[in-house]
């Protein structure tokens, strides 16, 4: 059931009605950069430009946290996720530097209107 269910930063969703609002739910993802990204990335600021690794870190971790958000949902008979709120941080300290991601939305059951 997972793969079917619909995720959206909207409140709502064209074409459906919400019949049931279930819960919120939440994924957590947390991903280590590791130290020739941060190294690369380092250059990169210094000389400018785009940096590839850590757009792809971004994009990586973007896309594993809203996987994980379809399962709980899924799990609960829901078969949307609206009103996704996508949180980025960085978490830093001891020579290491994290990405940590936190997706929250309301799980719903719709229907087509």
């Amino acid at each position: 059931m997972s793969d079917r269910v619909i995720l959206t930063t909207s409140s709502h969703l064209e074409g459906y009605r919400v019949s049931e609002h279930i819960d919120i739910v939440s994924a957590e993802c947390v991903f280590g950069m590791n130290i020739l990204k941060d190294m690369f990335a380092g250059f990169r600021d210094f000389f400018g430009g785009r940096n590839n690794a850590s757009q792809e870190a971004l994009r990586d971790a973007r896309v594993a946290c809203l996987d994980e958000l379809r399962r709980e949902p899924g799990e609960m008979g829901a078969n949307a996720v609206i009103g996704i709120d996508l949180d980025y941080s960085e978490i830093s300290g001891g020579g290491k530097s994290m990405l940590f991601l936190v997706a929250t939305g309301t799980a719903v059951k719709v229907a087509k209107a």
